[in-house]
């Protein structure tokens, strides 16, 4: 099998486990399953849960796109006449309790054909990061660490690099560089080189997709049941505001899918059901909800 063909199946493999798990960690709401197809080529399958004891709201899509590069694309990857094919697996999850963080991650594989169909380029992205409206610090440190450990037996030089890479990427540049979460890992552009080759790139993209499960599904057991109030769902609603912000401002893969005829349904299923805008608004000094912010901030985690 090919890189391609071993990235599609992993990607599969990863939505039908991550599926299964949410499912189960929900105990009322399931999975519904919508197929759509590409009209420039490829399509994909896209999995939302709504209205659990758990989840608010998620998505576990995997999508698998070909055909000619659109102009827009080509402009930006400086390149001309090519064809494309884009295969991976995106997933966003919106809990129910604010003491349970949003959670996203997404792990993605690209080439690049001449009109000859001959392979040109190709690379990986991916990664993934937490975004808490209410912070316990141990996890925190049980997401990070969770990641640092899928990354350090490919070089213990990569999740500093990466976790550095997520601080730099998931910000809000219009609020004066406020960060979106937490953080946790962000790579994209792994081409194979002299010192990395395709199978070890896809061996680092898997070891990562499936550490996944292992970083969120014990801060959601520990915190899924703890009481709250609905000023803490207004909170939750006013800092799922700024996450509508980023993805709709400043996501490459949401402009991505948008830019190449995506599905828009699809592609937006990462936005909350419910996110709320106040002017200028600013939480009372020392309140939990200020004390957010104070992490909101590039932090060494474990």
């Amino acid at each position: 099998m090919s890189i391609k063909d071993d990235f599609i199946a992993l990607i599969h493999r990863l939505q039908d486990e991550i599926c299964g798990a949410l499912e189960n960690i929900d105990g009322k709401a399931t999975f519904k399953e919508d197929r759509w197809e590409r009209p420039g080529g490829g399509g994909g399958r896209s999995r939302v849960i709504a209205n659990g004891n758990v989840f608010e709201k998620g998505g576990v899509n995997t999508s698998i796109v070909h055909g000619a590069l659109p102009p827009v694309m080509a402009q930006q990857f400086g390149v001309s006449d090519c064809n494309f094919m884009a295969c991976g697996i995106s997933l966003v999850i919106h809990p129910l309790n604010p003491f349970v963080p949003t959670v996203h991650a997404n792990f993605r594989y690209f080439e690049l054909y001449d009109q000859q169909g001959a392979l040109k380029d190709s690379w990986f992205g991916g990664g993934a990061d937490l975004t808490p409206y209410y912070l316990q610090e141990e996890d925190g440190r049980h997401f990070h660490l969770t990641f640092k450990n899928a990354c350090d037996p490919f070089g213990t030089h990569l999740y500093p690099m990466y976790k550095k890479h997520c601080d730099e990427y998931f910000i809000n540049k219009h609020r004066d560089n406020e960060a979106r979460g937490i953080g946790g890992i962000f790579y994209d552009y792994l081409r194979p080189d002299d010192k990395r080759n395709a199978t070890e790139l896809f061996n680092f993209s898997k070891a990562n997709g499936e550490a996944f499960l292992k970083a969120y599904l014990p801060i959601v057991e520990k915190r899924k049941d703890l009481p709250y109030t609905s000023a803490q769902v207004d909170w939750q609603a006013y800092r799922r505001g700024r996450y509508v912000e980023f993805n709709l401002i400043h996501d490459r893969g949401t402009l991505f899918g948008l830019k190449t005829n995506g599905r828009t349904e699809s592609i937006l299923m990462s936005l909350p059901p419910h996110a709320r805008w106040e002017y200028d608004y600013h939480p009372a000094a020392g309140s939990p909800e200020a004390m957010l912010l104070e992490y909101l901030k590039p932090r060494e985690w474990v």
